[in-house]
């Protein structure tokens, strides 16, 4: 089994390490992209490959990417494919590990011979499949949030990146609770590049509102207990707590800040407030706590493409509908085979040329990609979960409080970000 050594922090896996890993790795790099182009034919299937971490404390979130990956490839075939061509999901373990991660991709793209890569819930691991589809000449559509993925030191012209980014995420997040709820803050922060990048975004568009930061305290990934977290935050006296943090920690936490009766003492907010988490969680634990999100399915409310995903998804799972990240993996793929439809093949210098000038409707309204960074423009909805006595049906969990309409002025620039133009 190869291995690598990952350095969590900074998100990279040092070339070194990679030259050093088995399965051919340093003869497929010398060959590059043109080697590999000849096992990806332009005829027969359109294979997809697609690492997420199905176990792990994130399995939750990634099980539902990859249902909503599913559908994205069905309604692609249904509608014809592309000139016949149907596409394929090739789905594997990522384990929510960056070495795990890499291994996968390097089998998905020299076995599989994959044309396209799509997945990698977690700020790290995706950094991980990135630089081994860059490395190979295979186009990579992250839906995970990540602010290093655009920046010039890790994003080639292989790299797009349909999730939205920290910047974006808890700036619009900030801009709403800050002058709603107050400027002293506190932040709860995930070890690792997720929790650090959020809380630089919301620091950033705390800037605007003078914030006072009276608290910053950090946690291991897959913490259980946050009791010994939560005096140091009482203490502090913020108006505003946010935490920054991800998956089964999210629950985790708002479940014990309830037995702390800290939603009584101060706001708490996230950057991204789960919808798998509050179905898991329930009403009562989540009343009142607001965080932002990509997706909520009653956009269906106002958007076609919302409701044609929405629909798809309870025919083939019990009326359900999907989670917000869950619709990233349909929006992941349907950008890249949408990309694939208008260049007209699966090559992968006229997919790239087709994304980059595209404007796609996948499932909430316009977006594109910004040319500099691959990063997908789009809309940010701030939700506020419901108490229980306003909830009227199974999935009736937010109200949505706030929606940034999406555009540039929400990114960091081109310049920042290390791209010339």
């Amino acid at each position: 089994m190869t291995t690598y050594r990952f350095d969590k922090k900074s998100g990279r896996l040092t070339r070194r390490d990679f030259m050093g890993a088995g399965i051919g790795a340093a003869a497929a790099i010398a060959a590059g992209p043109v080697y590999l182009r000849h096992a990806r034919a332009q005829d027969g299937p359109i294979k997809i490959g697609f690492p997420a971490p199905l176990s792990g404390p994130y399995s939750s979130e990634a099980q539902d990417q990859v249902r909503c990956a599913q559908i994205a490839v069905d309604l692609f075939n249904e509608a014809g494919g592309l000139d016949g061509r149907m596409a394929e999901l090739l789905v594997r373990d990522s384990k929510l590990d960056p070495g795990e991660a890499a291994t996968r991709t390097l089998e998905l793209i020299e076995s599989d011979g994959v044309h396209f890569l799509c997945g990698g819930l977690s700020a790290s691991v995706q950094l991980s499949i990135n630089q081994v589809a860059s490395q190979r000449g295979v186009i990579y559509n992250s839906i995970s949030q990540s602010d290093s993925i655009n920046e010039a030191s890790d994003f080639t012209k292989y790299t797009f990146h349909e999730a939205m980014n920290p910047t974006m995420t808890a700036g619009s997040v900030g801009r709403y609770v800050f002058p709603n709820h107050g400027k002293r803050v506190a932040f709860l922060t995930a070890d690792y590049a997720y929790g650090h990048e959020m809380v630089r975004g919301f620091k950033r568009a705390g800037e605007e509102f003078d914030i006072e930061v009276v608290a910053e305290v950090s946690h291991p990934l897959g913490q259980a207990d946050f009791s010994t977290f939560f005096p140091r935050i009482q203490a502090a006296g913020p108006d505003v707590l946010i935490c920054s943090n991800f998956g089964r920690d999210q629950l985790n936490t708002i479940k014990q800040a309830n037995d702390f009766g800290i939603k009584q003492q101060m706001q708490i907010a996230y950057p991204v407030l789960l919808f798998t988490q509050r179905v898991a969680g329930g009403a009562q634990a989540f009343e009142g706590i607001i965080g932002g999100t990509n997706y909520y399915w009653r956009l269906e409310e106002d958007h076609e493409s919302a409701k044609r995903l929405n629909d798809a998804y309870r025919e083939r799972h019990d009326g359900g509908v999907p989670s917000d990240y869950g619709a990233y993996g349909y929006a992941g793929i349907y950008g890249l085979l949408e990309g694939a439809k208008q260049a007209g093949s699966t090559d992968a210098d006229g997919v790239i040329a087709a994304m980059e000038t595209m404007r796609y409707d996948a499932y909430k309204g316009e977006q594109n990609f910004r040319k500099c960074d691959h990063q997908a423009v789009q809309s940010v909805l701030v939700i506020q979960s419901k108490p229980e006595a306003e909830i009227e049906g199974e999935y009736d969990l937010f109200n949505v409080v706030h929606t940034d309409n999406g555009g540039e002025e929400m990114l960091r620039s081109c310049e920042e970000l290390g791209h010339e133009t």
